[in-house]
């Protein structure tokens, strides 16, 4: 596996396509932080960015590497080696691939401007994190959709819409349920619902870290009667980690039973 992870991973870190991503974010870094002067209000925006963004760019590449890679992938199941090892280094390379650009991208900025020097480290460091999970979740949601699609375009389609469903027309739909059904005691529902988007789980983990009430919304200020801020944090983790096995093993289940 870890050979196929390193092909994987410089054959994408060599690419244009991550040296234009990592570059945006530098830009936007470098942007954000001459325009507003301030760390705090800088990683707040950011937020907003990599919630929505870096899935957008998870779901993309993913599906676009599978398809582009058939053919090596068709020589290496050819090969006396385990399916699961050649799709789970491949995701793996192309998600650490993309979790690299995105870390250089942003770092640069924040260490020039005097990140190590600031009490914002530690919430920079969690919008990081949040980044990395959402890229490994939505890369590996797009191995395991273009796994079960031989065509490429419902591959490409069924990716963007389940982006566009987790990030956009969630909301809506959960805002629609909230307001219609607003007579019932609906606190336990709300939570449970924040569990099934990892978009929303990682927006509230950032707003719970920075302790900003006035932007934590219903979902962030259940969490935050319900559980804490501590406690809140961990369960928002441990659910972004399990966003990232749960996918995992999708593809392992996939291409185990997928007759190439």
């Amino acid at each position: 596996m870890i050979k196929i992870l390193k092909y994987s991973f410089f054959d994408l870190i060599r690419s244009r396509w991550s040296y234009v991503y990592l570059l945006f974010y530098l830009i936007i870094g470098f942007a954000l932080l001459f325009l507003n002067n301030n760390l705090s209000k800088a990683i707040i925006t950011l937020m907003n960015i990599v919630v929505v963004l870096v899935p957008m760019i998870g779901t993309i590449f993913g599906v676009m590497y599978y398809y582009s890679s058939q053919e090596f992938t068709e020589l290496l199941l050819a090969q006396p080696i385990k399916r699961r090892t050649i799709f789970l280094g491949q995701y793996l390379g192309i998600a650490l691939s993309l979790s690299f650009s995105l870390l250089v991208g942003l770092g640069i900025p924040f260490l020039a401007y005097g990140l190590m020097q600031s009490g914002e480290i530690w919430n920079f460091g969690l919008l990081l994190i949040v980044g990395t999970f959402l890229t490994f979740i939505f890369v590996a949601l797009a191995f395991a959709i273009s796994l079960r699609n031989e065509n490429k375009i419902k591959g490409f389609g069924y990716g963007i819409l389940l982006w566009l469903f987790m990030a956009v027309i969630y909301d809506g739909l959960f805002l629609i349920l909230l307001v219609t059904f607003d007579d019932y005691p609906l606190d336990k529902f709300t939570l449970a619902a924040s569990f099934l988007n990892p978009i929303d789980l990682s927006r509230i983990l950032i707003l719970l870290k920075l302790d900003i009430s006035a932007l934590l919304g219903y979902t962030g200020a259940l969490f935050q009667q319900y559980f804490g801020t501590g406690t809140g944090m961990i369960m928002s983790l441990s659910s972004l980690a399990i966003w990232t096995v749960v996918p995992m093993w999708m593809i392992v289940r996939s291409s185990g039973k997928k007759d190439f």
